[in-house]
């Protein structure tokens, strides 16, 4: 029986440019941004379920830090949004013979290698998509599908529900999967003082003095 091959995709926006509801300076944001992914790209590294790991993004600076994680680096040189950036993974992942995907952003920093796990275990069908929602059910903070190609993603519309309303219009496997940590991101101040209170001490004094 072959491997089942499974690949994370991470798509990051240039960081000057994201998190604008941080209102902090793009210096800060910078700095945010780059924790952020190092905690992400540790994290999904330390996987054994992932294969490979795609960061999708045309900022240097975020294919400086997957490199030391041995990420494969897609440029998404137009940067039209995350859907775009998931498809470019997806054309990837598909040719070189990957069966499943799991989309992660770049803004949960408090998740580890245990809700990776979690969230496979929920994998019932060939044919299979799995969400994670915001801790504010307003997005989607993991998407696992397998096929690779059984659907486009749906980003930025209330992601999550038309995630799960979309494997069940093409007959597949679906479920919701509420994961603490995988559903704690970070798009607000108050976000950030939430998080600020589990993660590793020497971050926690980088985001307080952002």
């Amino acid at each position: 029986m072959s491997k089942f091959r499974t690949a994370a995709i991470v798509p990051v926006k240039t960081f000057s440019k994201a998190k604008k509801r941080l209102n902090l300076s793009p210096e800060k944001t910078e700095i945010l941004c780059k924790l952020m992914l190092e905690e992400v790209l540790n994290t999904i590294s330390k996987s054994y379920l992932i294969e490979k790991i795609a960061l999708v993004t045309k900022d240097e600076a975020a294919f400086a830090i997957g490199k030391r994680f041995g990420c494969i680096e897609i440029m998404d040189e137009k940067e039209l949004g995350v859907n775009n950036a998931v498809a470019l993974a997806d054309g990837y992942f598909l040719n070189d013979g990957f069966n499943a995907t799991v989309v992660f952003p770049q803004d949960i920093p408090l998740m580890e290698p245990d809700d990776i796990q979690a969230l496979f275990n929920f994998k019932n069908s060939q044919k299979c998509a799995l969400v994670v929602p915001s801790r504010k059910f307003d997005g989607t903070n993991a998407l696992f599908r397998t096929p690779v190609n059984l659907m486009k993603t749906h980003y930025d519309e209330d992601s999550y529900k038309i995630h799960l309303s979309t494997a069940q219009e093409i007959s597949a496997s679906s479920a919701l999967v509420l994961i603490r940590r995988i559903m704690l991101d970070v798009d607000e101040k108050s976000d950030l003082q939430y998080i600020s209170k589990y993660v590793k001490p020497s971050i926690s004094q980088i985001i307080q003095d952002l």
